[in-house]
C-alpha cells in the first residue's frame, strides 16, 4: 500500500512537470469588457503578458493567476485628472485610497512639484526607485516660477524676470512636466496677469504642453475666468485644462452654468483645445485664509498673518467679507450663501477640534464670536498647518449639466492618504478622496439616468488618457498597457460622505496595474507597479 502511495505521488509530480508553463502572466475570464472608448461591453476574455494585454475574446491558454469575472465589469483603470499626491508618494507610494476607487493613474501639480523645476528628474527618480503603486504624471506650477524669481508677494515683473520665469518653465517642459498650472483664487497665483500667463504658456506651446488652471473666479465671475483661460489657451498656443469645474455661486445656480459650457463649447468649435474636469460633490474644500481678501497676503504670508492679528484690519475684512466677492477675490463665504455653509472640516488644533463638523456661523454663536473672527483666529491657531472648510457652493443641477458635455473628465482634488483609512495628505475630511470615481457611477449610472455605464467609463478612462496623450493606456485594446479594473455593478458605492469621508468604497474587486494585480481580496497586495509618465518635449 505504501509502494502504492509513493507510485502515484511520483506520478503526480512528473504530470505537474511535464504541464505545460502558463502562457500568460494574468486571464481575467468571462467578463463584461468595456474598452474605455465608450463601446458597448463584450463578454470575453482578457489576457495580460509582460504588462500588456495580448489577447481580447475567447482564450484558451492559462495564465499563471486566472480571474473569474462571470457577472462581473472589466474596465481600464480610472484615470485621475486632478490628483495632489505630488509630495505624499515620497512618504507612502501604496495610494490605497485610490486604488479602493479603481484608479490607477493620476496626474498632479495644481499647486505644481515639490521640487524646483531643476530637481524634477531627481524626484521621479526618487518615486521609481521608492516604487508606487499607481501610473503618476504631474504638471509644474507658474506661481513656483514666479516665487523662485520674485518671492511670495505682489507686483508685476521686469521683462527680465518674466524671461527669467519662462526658462523654469522651458527646464520643468524639458524634464517631464505635462505642462503649466495656476491657481488664480490663491495668493500669490493671483497676482498674475493674463498677459503673464499668456507668456509661460507659450513656452509650454513648445513642448506641447497644456495650461491647467484653477481659475480666477468659479463663482460670481466664472464665465470671465473661462473666457480668460480660453484667452490665454488661443494667445499662448497651449492646450487648456480647466480644473474642477463648477458654478460655486448660490444666487447663480442653474444660470452660470450653462454660460460657462455655451463659452467652452464655443472656443471648442473654433477650434481651441480646451476641456474640463470635475468632482462629483456639492461642497468644495479648502483653506480658511480664502476668507481674507486678497490683499491680506499682498506682501507675502508673514505680512498677512501679521494683518491677520491686527483688530482694526480685522474690521475692514469683515465689511469687505459681508460686501461680496471684489476684484482679484473670490469672496467662497458669499458664493456659498453665507457663513452657515462653510463647514470647520480641520483645524489642526486641540482648542477647536470639537468643532469639527460644525458651520462657522454654529461655531460663533457658541463663541460669542463674529464668524470672520473665528475663521481667522482658527487659521491662526493652527499654523503653520492648513486649516480647512468645506464650502458648500454647488448644486446638483449644475453637475449633471456639466458631468452631460463629451470633454467633462473625471479629477478628485484630492490626495492619496499617506496612512490609508485617515484623511488624505491635503488633511482634508472630504469624500472625494475616497468616493469620486465609484460615485460617477453609483450616483450618475445606477441612481440617476444622467449617463451610460459605456461613457461615464469613457470619462474616466479612454478619454482622459487620450487628453494627455497617454496613447497606450485608457483603453482595453491588444498592445494596450494593462492597467484593469474589474468590478460588481451591482454593488458598486462610493459609501464615502460628509460624516464619514474616509468609508471605503464597495463593488471594486480587482485593480491592475501595469500587468500586476494591486489591490484583490479587499487588501493591498503590497506591489509597486506604478511608472511616472513623463510628457515628452522636443525642445
Amino acid at each position: 500500500m505504501m509502494k502504492r502511495k509513493i507510485l502515484f505521488g511520483a506520478l503526480s509530480l512528473l504530470l505537474v512537470a511535464n504541464a505545460p508553463a502558463p502562457e500568460y502572466d494574468i486571464v481575467i475570464r468571462g467578463g463584461r469588457v468595456l474598452d474605455g472608448a465608450g463601446s458597448p461591453w463584450v463578454r470575453a476574455d482578457v489576457a495580460v503578458k509582460d504588462g500588456r494585454v495580448v489577447r481580447i475574446g475567447q482564450v484558451s491558454g492559462r495564465g499563471a493567476k486566472e480571474i473569474n469575472a462571470r457577472d462581473r465589469y472589466v474596465s481600464p483603470g480610472f484615470i485621475d485628472m486632478m490628483d495632489q499626491s505630488g509630495s505624499v508618494l515620497l512618504k507612502n507610494g501604496a495610494a490605497e485610497n485610490k486604488l479602493r476607487m479603481g484608479v490607477t493613474t493620476v496626474i498632479a501639480g495644481e499647486g505644481g512639484t515639490p521640487v524646483p523645476a531643476a530637481e524634477i528628474p531627481a524626484y521621479f527618480g526618487k518615486l521609481e526607485q521608492q516604487g508606487i503603486s499607481i501610473n503618476f504624471g504631474t504638471y509644474y506650477s507658474a506661481t513656483q516660477a514666479r516665487m523662485k524669481v520674485m518671492g511670495d508677494g505682489a507686483g508685476s515683473p521686469t521683462a527680465a524676470q518674466l524671461e527669467e520665469m519662462g526658462r523654469e518653465v522651458k527646464l520643468a517642459m524639458q524634464n517631464g512636466a505635462f505642462g503649466i498650472t495656476s491657481a488664480l483664487i490663491y495668493p500669490p497665483s493671483s497676482f498674475q496677469t493674463t498677459s503673464d500667463l499668456v507668456t509661460l504658456a507659450k513656452v509650454a506651446a513648445q513642448c506641447d504642453g497644456f495650461y491647467a488652471t484653477h481659475m480666477r473666479d468659479e463663482s460670481e465671475g466664472l464665465v470671465k475666468a473661462v473666457e480668460e483661460a480660453i484667452e490665454i489657451g488661443e494667445k499662448g498656443g497651449v492646450k487648456v485644462e480647466i480644473f474642477h469645474l463648477k458654478g460655486a455661486y448660490a444666487p447663480g445656480w442653474g444660470k452660470l452654468m450653462p454660460q460657462a459650457l455655451a463659452a467652452i463649447n464655443a472656443a471648442r468649435a473654433r477650434g481651441v483645445d480646451v476641456a474640463a474636469d470635475l468632482y462629483p460633490y456639492t461642497a468644495g474644500g479648502t483653506g480658511l485664509e480664502i476668507i481674507a481678501p486678497s490683499w491680506v497676503w499682498a506682501d507675502g504670508v508673514q505680512k498677512g498673518i501679521e494683518r491677520l492679528r491686527d483688530p482694526k484690519l480685522r474690521e475692514r475684512m469683515k465689511k469687505e467679507v459681508a460686501a461680496g466677492s471684489m476684484p482679484g477675490w473670490s469672496n467662497l463665504v458669499h458664493a456659498s450663501g453665507g457663513f452657515q455653509n462653510v463647514r470647520l472640516a480641520n483645524s489642526f488644533s486641540d482648542k477647536y477640534r470639537p468643532y469639527h463638523g460644525k458651520s462657522l456661523a454654529e461655531i460663533g454663536a457658541t463663541l460669542k464670536r463674529d464668524p470672520a473672527d473665528v475663521a481667522w483666529d482658527i487659521l491662526l491657531e493652527g499654523l503653520p498647518n492648513r486649516s480647512v472648510a468645506l464650502y458648500f457652493m454647488m448644486n446638483e443641477q449644475d453637475i449633471e449639466a456639466a458631468l452631460k458635455q463629451p470633454w467633462v473628465s473625471i479629477g478628485s482634488d484630492a490626495a492619496a492618504s499617506e496612512k490609508f483609512g485617515e484623511m488624505d495628505d491635503l488633511g482634508l475630511p472630504h469624500p472625494r478622496a475616497y468616493g469620486t470615481f465609484p460615485r460617477i457611477i453609483a450616483e450618475y449610472v445606477k441612481r440617476r439616468p444622467v449617463l451610460t455605464l459605456e461613457d461615464a467609463v469613457r470619462k474616466m478612462t479612454g478619454w482622459p488618457a487620450q487628453r494627455m496623450g497617454l496613447t497606450d493606456r485608457g483603453l482595453i485594446r491588444d498592445g494596450m498597457r494593462a492597467d484593469i479594473v474589474v468590478f460588481d455593478l451591482d454593488t458598486l458605492d462610493d459609501v464615502a460622505s460628509w460624516d464619514k469621508p474616509t468609508a471605503s468604497p464597495t463593488g471594486i474587486e480587482t485593480v491592475i496595474v501595469n500587468g500586476v494585480v494591486t489591490f484583490a481580496d479587499g487588501k493591498h497586495s503590497g506591489a509597486k507597479a506604478g511608472k511616472v509618465l513623463r510628457h515628452g518635449c522636443g525642445v
